[in-house]
């Protein structure tokens, strides 16, 4: 990775930040280059979780550098595909396109696995209503992790989106602006839709402390019955 970037000139700062993982999304600008450091997301079908995995992406003169974690998994396989058709907007345009090209996929893998959470949460929702137990309790708590994960993910593209939209860099077109301030609106939705499923997660958490009590108050109730009849007998 040392004799990659020193090839490219590319800062000491950013080569350290590129070998640090499970830092927080951010953007950084310097004289000859744009670099920006965020997460991929992954839902795990075997066992059920979101996983997360750091992703380096550089932009400088006519040349786009990459850096992922897992070589065997990323979100990219869609612009692969594309990059081999020599008619399409990512061969036509300029670095920067695909620069943007690379976030945008980024960001709406984030949907695919907020999809995935959203039916999880409303299956968990149906088994609270039927029947709540210590296991549903286990999942609420396993869910709001993955909701902490996926907020820690997601919230701090927005500024570093934002910060691109912002950018007066020479390496980002003027025609190119425009696809940023898209993946912008993108990541709004993607925070929102992210503080939605938090609150649903939170009044999970109240509908099962409801149940709870509700079924202790039924007890309580027969308790009470049982106490009565047999009192005067005593």
């Amino acid at each position: 990775i040392r004799d990659r970037c020193t090839h490219f000139d590319i800062h000491p700062l950013i080569i350290e930040d590129i070998l640090s993982i499970n830092q927080r999304p951010k953007l950084d600008e310097a004289d000859n280059s744009i670099f920006c450091l965020l997460n991929m997301l992954y839902y795990n079908e075997e066992k059920h979780s979101v996983e997360q995995e750091q992703i380096s992406i550089i932009l400088s003169k006519d040349v786009v550098i990459s850096f992922q974690e897992d070589a065997n998994r990323d979100v990219f396989n869609p612009l692969r595909e594309r990059l081999k058709v020599g008619t399409t907007k990512v061969r036509q345009n300029g670095s920067d396109f695909l620069f943007y090209a690379l976030i945008d996929m980024i960001v709406d893998n984030y949907y695919v696995v907020m999809e995935k959470l959203g039916e999880k949460i409303e299956g968990l929702e149906e088994d609270i209503v039927r029947n709540a137990n210590t296991r549903s309790l286990a999942k609420i708590n396993m869910r709001s992790k993955e909701m902490i994960i996926l907020k820690r993910s997601v919230s701090p593209v927005r500024e570093l989106v934002n910060g691109i939209v912002r950018s007066e860099s020479e390496l980002i077109e003027e025609k190119t602006e425009k696809y940023f301030k898209d993946v912008y609106d993108h990541i709004l939705q993607a925070n929102e839709l992210a503080e939605n499923y938090r609150d649903m997660m939170m009044n999970l958490h109240d509908l099962y402390i409801s149940n709870v009590n509700l079924k202790m108050n039924e007890v309580m109730k027969v308790m009470a019955v049982v106490t009565c009849l047999l009192a005067p007998a005593t």
